[in-house]
């Protein structure tokens, strides 16, 4: 299997636009300086590459790498993933933190996923399926580097108007990239109700009973009915959870996923 099935459609697309935005708008404020954009670029590619290494010693020093004999039940889960998603190399993990997140980072193989601890007191098996698999699907879907690639670009000094028409272009890939990542995420774990309960719980934490699992679905599906979180969100790297939610719903459907 590989990832372009499950990539978001409008991804692609964003992404070509936000690269001709770049390019347009650092063409035309930039000046003389166009000449020298290629090489500002590479200098940011070159930093963060040399970034990411330091990152990833630092993490064989202070995190627990995810392993038959050190961690085997996260171990199997990882693989059952990766059997399904086909991301690549991979190296898995976990970090102590109270804070319920997980990241990909990585410019070459293999790349690197990182577990915060928090994430083990609060998801069960399948919804951890659901965190690994998003981590695996921006690895599969190149979304690592592409960060890097497109951030390095964005970058590039100018005016504050264009500035801020790059940022919003940049985020509004950024944010499909999410949709992509989370129907990898369901893939891995084969369950739109582990996915959804995934996600809720990321900004809820523990649920303890259905009856408050209902409480905060009802709070998340009034989200978008304020417009000041619905303009918030041009500006931000994630969609809102809701939207996040109806996507794997359309995609759940389409594929048949229950």
């Amino acid at each position: 299997m590989t990832p372009t099935w499950y990539r978001e459609p409008s991804e692609t697309p964003v992404f070509i636009l936000t690269i001709t935005a770049v390019l347009v708008l650092v063409g035309l404020t930039a000046g003389l300086t166009v000449c020298i954009v290629p090489i500002i670029v590479l200098i940011i590619l070159v930093m963060s590459y040399g970034s990411t290494q330091a990152h990833h010693q630092e993490l064989m020093k202070s995190a627990t790498p995810v392993s038959p004999t050190l961690t085997p039940e996260l171990y199997a889960l990882v693989k059952q993933c990766e059997r399904e998603l086909q991301p690549g190399d991979m190296e898995v993990y976990v970090t102590n933190s109270r804070e319920m997140n997980a990241y990909t980072f990585g410019l070459s193989t293999p790349k690197v996923v990182v577990l915060y601890s928090a994430l083990f007191d609060v998801m069960d098996a399948d919804e951890l399926k659901f965190i690994v698999g998003h981590e695996f699907g921006h690895a599969a879907l190149g979304h690592t580097w592409l960060n890097t690639l497109l951030g390095g670009m964005a970058g590039v000094p100018m005016p504050i108007g264009a500035a801020v028409l790059l940022t919003l272009a940049f985020r509004w890939w950024n944010r499909i990239c999410e949709y992509s990542a989370d129907r990898a995420g369901l893939l891995a774990c084969g369950s739109l109700n582990s996915a959804t309960r995934a996600l809720v719980k990321l900004v809820s934490g523990p649920i303890h009973s259905e009856e408050q699992y209902d409480r905060i679905m009802a709070a998340i599906d009034a989200e978008d009915d304020n417009i000041m979180n619905v303009l918030a969100q041009s500006f931000a790297t994630h969609p809102m959870i809701i939207d996040r939610i109806e996507h794997l719903r359309s995609f759940a459907a389409e594929k048949r996923i229950r």
